[in-house]
This record gives structure tokens, C-alpha cells and sequence, in this order.
């Protein structure tokens, strides 16, 4: 991996973790991580309960093609999502898909990376979430 690619993947740090997440559609928690054999950020989702939990893990990494931060999730009922993460001083966004997405996550983080209230929203919908941190 280059130089540019480690920082760039670096650039998630504050998001390393254990997280309680609330909100009216996603209670749980996610827990970001590195990889024990480096080059990727791994998010374990951990959110909601019987029919409508969603659990499954997420790798996140830099994609040299699109010069961004990528990422792929598998889900517990098989699903294969795709999203690119862009952490902007405290404003973090995760798109579905590309940068270029009405489908995303806009929050901000509170002054010491403990917090981030934000929203998901796409065409027609959407809902309130905020990230609290528990653990490194």
C-alpha cells in the first residue's frame, strides 16, 4: 500500500472502537477495528433485534481505482452492500455506493471523537442516529 492509501485509511481512526448506536430504525452497537493483518478497518454491526437485526461485518479499505475510502458489507441474511466513507475534519459521510449516492450518512463528531449525531437519508426517506463511544 502507498503512502497516500495508509493515510487516507488512517483518516478513520476516530471511528476505532466500540459504539453504542441509537436511533429509531438502528439500535445496537458497531465496533471498528484493524485488521490483524493490516491494510483494512473491519466493523462488526451489531444492531437491532429478531426480524429486523441487522448483524454482519464490514471491510473497509482504500480503493486505488477510485482514489477513495471503500468498503464492502456481508450481512446475516446474505446481503453484499458497498459504501465510501469521507471523514472531513468532525463531519464523517458514508454513501451508499459512491460519493455521488443521494443514499448517505451525514454526522458530526463532538470536539473529542466521542459522539456523532447524524442522519440517514435517501429519496423519500431516512432517520435520525447518533454514534456514543464506549470502549477503544
Amino acid at each position: 500500500m502507498t503512502e497516500n492509501a495508509i493515510d487516507k485509511l488512517r483518516s478513520l481512526e476516530p471511528l476505532l472502537g466500540t459504539w453504542r448506536v441509537e436511533g429509531p430504525e438502528s439500535t445496537g452497537t458497531v465496533r471498528y477495528a484493524w485488521a490483524e493483518f493490516g491494510g483494512w478497518l473491519v466493523q462488526q454491526v451489531d444492531l437491532g433485534a429478531g426480524d429486523t437485526a441487522n448483524r454482519g461485518v464490514e471491510y473497509i479499505g482504500y480503493d486505488k481505482e477510485t482514489d477513495s475510502i471503500r468498503s464492502h458489507f456481508f450481512g446475516g441474511s446474505g446481503e453484499i452492500l458497498e459504501y465510501t466513507y469521507v471523514l472531513d475534519g468532525k463531519e464523517l459521510t458514508i454513501y451508499f455506493g459512491g460519493p455521488d449516492s443521494p443514499a448517505k450518512f451525514v454526522g458530526t463528531f463532538n470536539d473529542d471523537f466521542t459522539r456523532n449525531t447524524g442522519a440517514w437519508a435517501w429519496p423519500g426517506g431516512g432517520y435520525e442516529s447518533t454514534m456514543t463511544k464506549e470502549s477503544d
